[in-house]
């Protein structure tokens, strides 16, 4: 026989409901590991987060995401790195770390901006004596690339204020 739900009108304590909310959320992954994932940069720095990320903790055990290299270097650091999580998350929570090799993508590189007509013009007057072919349009590709980059970059004239 089923239990039926009793319905409970009026208030009730918030603390009541956080079970229910949470449930499905620490389903897929429990607190201890969203909150290393959370604060992962403030806990071992800029420098470490930009090439580790988090991916499982359980059991006492944090498994780090890094590339080949940085493992064994961060095998050398395990003590520090294990006392900072610890310090973060509470005692004891951490004890191991354990090292999953994988590849992390480069960020993607910005688009280069647009060269202005009167490059793509210097360009093109610079290559016009040459005749029509693959040496013409890689040329006249450089010198867009040449001429752009000159327009961008500061000027490292002396200003001369009067």
């Amino acid at each position: 026989m089923a239990a039926e739900r009793r319905h409970v009108y009026g208030p009730r304590p918030v603390g009541a409901l956080v079970p229910t909310l949470t449930r499905a959320a620490f389903r897929r992954r429990a607190p201890g590991t969203a909150q290393v994932l959370a604060d992962w940069e403030s806990i071992v720095g800029p420098a470490l987060a930009a090439v580790t990320l988090p991916r499982r903790l359980t059991a006492g055990t944090l498994t780090i995401a890094c590339s080949g290299p940085i493992a064994m270097e961060l095998q050398h650091l395990s003590g520090e790195l294990i006392a900072r999580i610890n310090t973060a998350l509470g005692a004891g929570v951490v004890s191991t770390l354990r090292f999953v090799q994988t590849v992390h993508a480069a960020p993607p590189a910005a688009a280069a901006p647009r060269p202005s007509p009167q490059s793509l013009a210097r360009a093109e007057s610079a290559v016009e004596s040459l005749p029509s072919g693959e040496l013409r349009d890689a040329l006249t590709a450089l010198g867009r690339a040449v001429f752009g980059a000159a327009e961008r970059r500061p000027s490292t004239r002396p200003t001369i204020s009067r």
